[in-house]
Formats: C-alpha cells, structure tokens, sequence
C-alpha cells in the first residue's frame, strides 16, 4: 500500500465528457490537474448523441472543436410525426452566433477519444484510470482523495486546492458530502438500441420523433456508421426480454429495418430525470454535469449542459489559483450556471410531453393545432429556427452592471475576423482565452484596464486595411451588435461573456486582484486515433 502524498493544484473526479472538457482545459492554462476515473476505458454506449454550437466553441478553446467536427452530423433535419409518419412539425436550428453548426449529432464513445487524445498533450494532467475515488476530505487549505487501483488495491493519497466531481447522477462525492439531489424521476422507462449501419435508407440521417400513442419513439442518425432507437417500456413488459434480440427486431420492424441494413450492438434500459443538487458548492468542493443535475433527453442537452459547467468553472479556478481573482468569484460558477441548466430542462420537459403523450384524443388534438399554427410564418419561423432555446445569458455573476448595458452577461457572438497580420481567423483565436477590451469607437485610455495588462483591440469595419491593435469585421457581426447593445467599448472575460461595457459613460473597473497571466500551454490538436 502507498501513502505517498501526491499534490496538484485541481482533481477531477470522473473522466466522461465533462471531466475530460475540464482536463483540457485546465491542463492548457498550465495547472497541475489530477484525474480519477473508475472505469479502466471509455464506456462503450453512446449516451449522449447531440451537442450543440456553444458546446463546440468551449472545445475550440482547446484545440479540439474541428477533429471533433470531422466525426459529427451536422445541418439534419429533425421532424416530429404522427402514428402514420405524417410530419406536423419540422426544425432547421439557426446559428445563434457561436461560429458553428447550431446542431451536431455526435457518437459519444468517438467524441470521447478525441478529447481524452487531448489531454495527452499535457504533461501536467495525471490520469488514473481503473482507480476508485476511495475518500474526500477537505479543510480550510485543501482536498484529501484516497485513490484505490482497482486491479491491485495499491492506494495513492492525493492532494489539492480544489476538486471537481464530474462522477455522474449517481455521484458518490455528493452522497458524501450530504447534498439533496431534488426532482423526480419519471415512471416510464426506455430501452435505447445502438446499431451499426449496413445498408443507408431514406430516412437514415434525419432525426424522427414518431408521436405515436401506442408506442412513442426516438429514431435518431448518429455518425461514424451508426444509428439509435428509443422505445419506451410499456406496462406489464418484461425489461429482460425487451432487450433480447427478438423483441428488438419486433421494434425496429415495425420501422421498417431490418437484418439486411443494421446489426445490433447493444440495448439497456434507462430512466429519465429531472434533478438539481441543493447546492453546487461546498467549501472547495464543486459538482458539475449529471452530479449537479440531470434533465431528460428530448432536446439533446444533458451532456453540453455540463461541458458548459466545465467551461465556466475552470477559468475561474485557474485566476483563483493564480490570486488573480478573489475565491469568492467562485461563487458565482452557481449563480450563473444554474437558471440556465433550469431553463434548459423546463423546455426538454415541455418537448418530452409533446413526444410522449399517449392519450389518443389529445395526440388528434396536438397533430392538428401544430399543423395550424405552423401555416402562420411568425409560429413557423420561431418553431422551425429554435426560437424556443433558452439563451445562455447570464443576469447575476462576475459581472459589473454599473450603466446597465445590456451586452452584460452575455456571450459576444464569433464571426471571422481578418487579423492585424492579415490573416482570417476565428474571433476566439484572436482573444485566445484572455480578458480582453473591444472598442469600436475611439480609444480611450481606460488607465485602470490598461494597469492590470489588458489587450486592447479595435474592431474596424470589413473591407478595412488590416492595422496594429485592430481586427476587421469581415462578417460585418461585431459592429452591429455592439451598436444594437448601445455600447462602444466591451470588457470580455476569458469565456467571451461580457463583463462590463459602456458607450458614452466610463468604463467599470477589472476586478482583479492581481494582472492576469497569459495562457502558457499551446493548443495544437493531437493525433488522429483509430475510432473505437
């Protein structure tokens, strides 16, 4: 047995998407991060199978967002049917300005492989795989986790400033930590069915929701070769025999597959939830993704959810670490990530009821009134562009609200820009991960901002000459909405939330404590791997 004391600066505790994200991220700002993970290899099933624009951008931050793209679905169409396969309601998602597709489908195990690649360009990330998370104790200084190698018991005794749980719905850390995990689970279970593709029909690559009271289901392209069904679980089914090979067949039959264009991987049974933990905090503690609530999966945002957890929480760790900001920013993970996720789950809720009604009378009726609101353009537009989704636009947080600008809280949009050097980039690239001020108007000094370090950088109009301290609105994005927003000048916070803006007023004052830091790691994509 091993009592070594091992210290890092983060543990993360789980290794699914959102603990990978969080190892990205905090291995390339060059902190010392420690993984612990149960399981010996990326769980097999695809749990997860669509992400979304704003997703992607937290994984272009570190490198990733185009090889993750080469192994997505992107710009399918999503149709709701009736039990005669008639469509009463069609979606196109629009892009909502985070400078990717607005919808992707994704096959999760393949997703994974590429983020886990990902870490292995940091020397400063320690993964231990087939290690359970034996204990976690915490004081005013630090977290203690006893790590126990599952194939041998060795145990390894780590330590750090803080630690994220990324360990699922079930999370043993927030069981011990005695945080109520509130909501409810719905009687209804489901079997989920992944196949591999052998022969394309006509409906393999658009999703379907077949709102049939007899039986709902979810008939869903994944890429990679593969496709997805769900079904739920009738009364009086047995789970077991729902699973076999013949009743699956019976199912997918129904649909019109067969042997001759799908093999079966793998079914399972699975509930849905609607949960969020009483608190996301506790002392230098923090949960994120399914161990700080979980949501059904009607519109597809369970897994980025948490990846954006991941991708709010970890810049704030590192500037904390850093004593560039106080500890108590870290408040702020909660207040600004939980309205969101609530808002999130509210709408899958409000899709769930659409897809799984089961009373005759009521389906005839829902068919019909959708049929007839959507001849109305207005209804059609908002409906079929996603104008439903909730915008992820923060109210209270690390934010200066002084003047009222009503760019504060929210993410400035990624068009392409065209550089000082010439060269055509994506705005985040430009920004790279920093606090950063743009202006559209004349320089100010802005002394305070200008003190603490801070790029300031011109947004010029497209068609304008590349110049030192500029970059050119090639999209012609960014000069529009920060005259729609009335400001003149945006203080940006490493995530692209603006923090502070003004037009004719002054600007607030950074609220740090000490200069930011540059980021120290490069963020070079890793090699391809062989695609389990």
């Amino acid at each position: 047995m091993n009592t070594e004391l091992h210290d890092y600066d983060v543990i993360i505790v789980g290794y699914g998407p959102v603990g990978v994200t969080a190892a990205n991220l905090l291995g390339g700002m060059g902190v010392r991060v420690a993984v612990v993970e149960r399981d010996a290899a990326i769980y097999p099933r695809a749990r997860a199978i669509s992400t979304d624009e704003e997703t992607i951008r937290i994984w272009q931050s570190i490198g990733l967002a185009e090889r993750l793209k080469e192994d997505m679905l992107a710009g399918r169409p999503i149709d709701f049917v009736d039990a005669r396969g008639r469509s009463f309601l069609s979606l196109a998602p629009t892009p909502r300005g985070a400078g990717h597709p607005p919808q992707l489908f994704i096959y999760q195990p393949a997703m994974e492989q590429v983020l886990r690649d990902g870490v292995r360009r940091y020397p400063n990330v320690e993964i231990l795989l087939g290690h359970d998370c034996a204990s976690v104790e915490q004081d005013s200084d630090g977290v203690t986790v006893t790590a126990r190698d599952l194939t041998d018991d060795a145990v390894r005794t780590l330590r750090a400033a803080y630690l994220i749980a990324a360990d699922g719905g079930s999370s043993p850390i927030r069981t011990q930590l005695g945080i109520g995990f509130d909501g409810r689970t719905y009687h209804d279970r489901w079997v989920v069915i992944d196949t591999k593709v052998k022969r394309d029909w006509d409906t393999v690559d658009r999703l379907r929701f077949h709102c049939d009271p007899a039986r709902p289901a979810v008939d869903c392209p994944t890429p990679l070769g593969h496709h997805r069904w769900e079904f739920p679980v009738l009364p009086g089914e047995d789970e077991q025999a729902l699973i076999s090979h013949d009743y699956i067949w019976r199912l997918l039959r129904r649909y019109g597959r067969t042997p001759d264009e799908v093999e079966i991987l793998r079914a399972v049974v699975y509930s849905h939830h609607v949960r969020f933990a009483e608190r996301w905090r506790i002392g230098r503690i923090f949960l994120a993704g399914d161990a700080a609530h979980a949501m059904p999966p009607w519109i597809g945002e369970g897994m980025s959810s948490g990846v954006r957890d991941a991708g709010n929480l970890c810049w704030k760790l590192v500037a904390v670490l850093r004593g560039e900001l106080p500890a108590e920013v870290l408040d702020t993970y909660e207040v600004e990530r939980k309205p969101h996720v609530r808002e999130m789950t509210a709408q899958a809720v409000r899709f769930g009821r659409i897809i799984t009604e089961r009373r005759r009378a009521l389906t005839a009726l829902r068919d019909l009134a959708f049929r007839v609101v959507m001849r109305v353009p207005t209804v059609r537009a908002y409906m079929q562009e996603a104008g439903w989704f909730p915008a992820n636009a923060y109210r209270k947080g690390l934010l200066d609200h002084n003047g009222g600008n009503r760019a504060i809280g929210k993410q400035l949009p990624q068009p392409w820009v065209r550089t000082d050097g010439g060269d055509r980039a994506r705005l985040d690239d430009v920004l790279a991960g920093r606090w950063t001020l743009l202006h559209t108007g004349s320089a100010r000094p802005w002394p305070a901002w200008a003190a603490s370090g801070i790029p300031c950088l011109r947004v010029t109009p497209a068609g304008s000459a590349p110049a030192p301290g500029t970059v050119v609105d090639t999209d012609d994005v960014l000069i529009p909405w920060t005259r729609q927003h009335r400001a003149t000048v945006l203080a940006l916070r490493p995530d692209v939330v603006v923090y502070a803006a003004a037009g004719d007023t002054d600007l607030p004052r950074p609220p740090f404590v000490h200069p930011p830091q540059r980021r120290v790691a490069e963020q070079t994509p890793p090699p391809a791997t062989t695609t389990p």
